[in-house]
């Protein structure tokens, strides 16, 4: 067991100032202890078998944070883990921001003030597709996939690097193979690339330095607010560097002596907390190596000594823009956290639990989207997925139960059931059972014997029984609600397009304005701090990431004789550049002619040139900083190779070595355009319709917020490419790429192990139109909008709308397991009521403010089809609408046993399914009791 020694004077310090604190804003717990063995985290003295959301605070706005925290609690958590963003805290060196959605010891004081732990990944290093990263491939086991080779999986390592970017190593077990990768990012501050002589993450003292005393600043506050366990406070551990098993070999032995300088250093601020290294299997003893990926049940530490922890149970996926929008399965998400509790984890985090939105710049790249929704259990706005969030709740609940168990058993009795079916049995003291049963199996249900008695189990789930006789929970029988939410002017409009099964969308009136005004941005240079240098300069050491546009300015002079001879051979010029990422604008003579975008590709355009001295104009544009894997502080952005113009009649002529004018960023952004202060400051002129598209444009606005509580969007999908201010408050870039018409799979298989590529939608759609406004930036009326569109776009067709949950549905079977708090119930455990005689239970809920307005279905009996296409069957109770119209409608919630002495029996001798569709109506007024029946 590791033991963390804190100095008698430090605790009766900490005591002391704890106390003191307690006055002022109320102690959340008593100051314990935390330290851990090979079975788990021990908490107090106890150990714990927890269950974490990610949740990113600056990815949200501090109003909206106290609601994301409790809908975790109430989603089962314990824990809520964050990064630590530098890039945010410390923009410039030495000035250090904790305000607003960077504040983050008022984060960490809600989640204590909520009763929850927390996980505090300090790293430096953070994925999080953060603005300036890498980009790279991890690996990646399926463990799942291979773990019916019983408790040893055998690793044949083949590692292969192609174009210097990916690396593969496949794990085999009895002829079973599986490939998987992951692409992560960082977030350093930009200017830390520019101290002489540094070399990022390795055994480098100009970086040692600077993440060392950046790593110091955190804990140090941390400490100076009593926010540590053994202060009283919520932190119960702590991350230092993060994926770096990765890269480590790129770097040699100093990749090796910097891993264990950053533990020992880690070790060596007192933090009195244990520290974690994700993805790094030659962590140093005293610190605890973690699992990332899909799967991480069959992950193993390096030592004996530690717990199997998994620090990023990925539950969905980000995108790019032009890309398809990943969707994970709420029952294979489920499988895969089942899986890693029954083989001995202990603390499993979700990443992301709330992902929230890239306000700002702060989307990494290239070209992630503004979104971070993430497909977690908590959306964008802040309102539950269903059914993802509740049928993990009811996991989380299942787990619980077993926790007596769990804790009390070192580890588990493991019994096969099948050629791909297996129990993992754990026995504590007086009589403590819980198994879990599991089958691997992809496509075939399976019937299992286990201590007497008969299970079925569907493929690719695992049933949990807390007693280990009656089964609490099944991964693959979803019981929570289905919520279809509407993006809509009108909450109570009933006109709608069709749109996937969990989001719709009314496209109608109101528009946000009817009155715009605009501004000409100046194409090439329009301030005075313009300079000019002899050839071409790389981006980010001209821009230092203060914008994402960087102009590109030369001259040159075409002959008579040049434009006769493309006249005679009826050809033009061209301009190539060997290499540009992420996206740049040619101009000739201040007409843009074309445009490009792509990560580090050739670019070749046709130009026309007039007789004379002629201006070649690049804007050169980043869109997310991404840099690969090692030494990231040697790759850039802009352009690589040679500028050449091509096709003249004594040859190419090389601009690169040109001398060249140089001007960072935008007129509007250097005047403040969006600012609310300089609203009336510049002379915007009116616009008029048949003034739009333009390209290289300001517009402004103002509009209402629209009424309620519910989130706001600005539905963009009029515009082409820009970014967006919200009475001064970035809200993102924006961007109407359109992803392939392929590549989805609706309705999606959960069956199988999944990968980014699986279960994709909205193919042929702009892969992003809405962008979220949080209310706490808007008031009421005449809030000011700015936008500066790049590529064309039409803003009199902007809308504002809000996003609503207006339909909930639900499919229970008699053959469902009742609800988990019939564990609990007196009767049960008191021996005098049997699980056999629970009934399952549907509910069905709409969000805080509405109530159930109408029973749009109600079939009990063998109902066809999904949420939007339910039908009767060939069995149907005819009373089965007014039975949940009593029950549920003018009710926020109501609840309604699945069996036939509620609604008889229509059909006997066949198992029934209960499937209500029902419309969820804001009401000023309603009674927020649950009906039960």
């Amino acid at each position: 067991m590791q033991i963390w020694n804190i100095p008698i004077w430090l605790q009766c310090l900490a005591m002391a100032l704890t106390v003191t604190s307690g006055m002022v804003s109320g102690q959340y717990f008593k100051p314990f202890n935390v330290t851990y063995d090979h079975r788990a985290l021990i908490i107090d003295g106890h150990r714990r078998m927890l269950v974490s959301a990610g949740i990113h605070y600056p990815r949200a706005t501090p109003e909206m944070w106290p609601d994301l925290i409790a809908k975790s609690k109430e989603g089962g958590a314990d824990v809520i883990e964050t990064y630590v963003f530098w890039s945010g805290h410390e923009p410039v060196k030495g000035q250090y921001s904790f305000e607003g959605r960077y504040d983050l010891v008022k984060f960490v004081k809600l989640v204590g003030s909520s009763g929850l732990y927390l996980h505090l990944r300090i790293g430096p290093y953070v994925c999080a597709e953060w603005n300036f990263g890498s980009q790279l491939s991890p690996i990646l086991v399926n463990f799942s996939f291979l773990s019916i080779c019983s408790q040893n999986i055998l690793p044949f390592i083949s590692v292969s690097k192609k174009h210097n970017c990916r690396v593969k190593i496949v794990y085999k077990c009895h002829n079973l193979i599986k490939i998987v990768s992951k692409l992560e990012i960082l977030g350093f501050p930009v200017w830390l690339r520019d101290i002489p002589g540094i070399v990022f993450r390795t055994n480098n003292e100009p970086f040692k330095e600077e993440m060392q005393r950046f790593v110091t600043k955190i804990v140090d506050l941390m400490r100076e607010e009593s926010l540590l366990s053994w202060q009283g406070g919520p932190i119960i551990m702590m991350q230092i560097e993060n994926e770096y098993g990765n890269i480590e070999d790129s770097y040699g032995q100093k990749g090796k002596d910097y891993m264990k300088w950053a533990a020992n250093m880690a070790l060596g601020l007192g933090a009195g907390v244990p520290w974690v290294m994700c993805r790094q299997t030659d962590a140093p003893e005293n610190i605890i190596d973690a699992c990332n990926g899909y799967y991480c049940d069959g992950y193993r530490p390096n030592s004996k000594k530690k717990p199997v922890i998994w620090t990023e149970n990925w539950d969905g996926w980000y995108t790019s823009w032009g890309g398809r929008l990943p969707h994970r399965p709420v029952e294979d998400l489920a499988f895969a956290v089942a899986r890693f509790y029954q083989r001995g984890g202990s603390f499993q985090n979700y990443y992301m639990f709330f992902g929230g939105t890239n306000f700002g710049r702060t989307s990494g790249g290239p070209n992630y989207v503004t979104s971070y929704d993430y497909d977690a259990p908590i959306d964008e706005y802040g309102l539950l997925r269903q059914p993802k969030w509740g049928h993990l709740k009811d996991l989380h609940a299942a787990l619980k139960l077993c926790e007596p168990a769990l804790v009390a058993a070192d580890s588990a009795q493991y019994i096969k059931l099948g050629p791909t079916q297996e129990a993992h049995v754990y026995r504590g003291n007086n009589s403590t059972c819980s198994a879990f049963l599991a089958n691997i199996d992809e496509h075939k249900e399976s019937t299992v014997q286990f201590l007497g008695q008969t299970y079925t189990l569907p493929p690719w789930s695992v049933s949990i029984l807390p007693d280990c006789r009656n089964t609490a929970f099944n991964t693959a029988k979803v019981g929570a609600q289905t919520s279809i939410k509407v993006v809509d002017s009108e909450s109570t409009s009933s006109a709608k397009i069709s749109a996937p099964e969990h989001l719709m969308i009314q496209k109608g009136l109101p528009l946000i304005s009817e009155s715009w005004m605009s501004y000409k941005e100046p194409i090439g240079v329009w301030g005075d701090d313009n300079f000019t240098a002899q050839g071409i300069l790389e981006h980010l050491n001209v821009t230092k990431d203060q914008s994402d546009y960087l102009w590109y300015i030369t001259r040159i002079y075409v002959s008579d004789e040049e434009i006769a001879f493309w006249k005679e051979n009826a050809t033009s010029p061209s301009l190539t550049i060997d290499s540009m990422r992420d996206l740049v604008h040619i101009f000739i003579n201040g007409q843009l002619i074309g445009s490009a975008w792509g990560d580090w590709i050739k670019v070749v355009q046709q130009v026309q040139f007039k007789q004379g001295y002629n201006d070649v104009m690049l804007l050169s544009e980043t869109v997310g900083l991404q840099n690969y894997g090692a030494f990231l502080e040697k790759d850039g952005a802009g352009f690589k190779g040679h500028i050449t113009l091509t096709g003249f009649k004594n040859g190419n002529v090389n601009l690169t070595h040109l001398p060249w004018t140089y001007q960072v960023g935008l007129k509007g952004e250097f005047l403040k355009l969006y600012a609310v202060e300089n609203d009336g400051s510049l002379d915007w002129t009116n616009l008029t319709q048949n003034e739009v598209p333009s390209t290289f444009s300001w517009y402004k606005t103002h509009f209402d917020s629209p009424g309620g509580k519910d989130p706001v969007v600005l539905d963009m999908s009029s515009m082409g490419k820009g970014q967006a201010w919200v009475n001064g408050h970035h809200i993102g870039r924006y961007w109407t790429l359109v992803a392939p018409k392929d590549g989805c799979q609706e309705p999606c298989d959960y069956r199988g192990s999944y990968g980014s590529e699986k279960c994709n939608t909205n193919c042929g759609k702009p892969t992003q139109i809405w962008y979220h406004v949080p209310r706490s930036w808007l008031q009421p009326s005449d809030n000011l909008l700015v936008l500066f569109e790049e590529t064309g776009g039409n803003p009199f067709e902007i809308s504002a709308k809000t996003v609503t949950v207006e339909t909930v549905c639900a499919h229970i079977s008699e053959d469902y397991n009742p609800p988990l708090e019939m564990w609990s119930h007196p009767n049960y455990v008191n021996g005098t009521l049997l699980v056999s005689e629970m009934k399952p239970v549907m509910q069905l809920q709409c969000e805080d403010g509405y109530t159930i307005a109408s029973i749009e279905f109600a079939s009990y009996g063998t109902p066809q089809g999904s949420c939007r296409t339910l039908s009767t069957g060939k069995c149907h109770a005819p009373n089965s609408a007014s039975i949940i119209s009593k029950a549920c409608e003018g009710r926020n919630s109501c609840k309604i046993e699945v069996s036939n002495s509620v609604f008889g029996d229509p059909c006997p001798r066949t198992v029934k399914t209960l499937a209500v569709k029902a419309t969820c109506k804001l009401s000023t007024s309603f009674y927020a009791g649950v009906s039960d029946i």
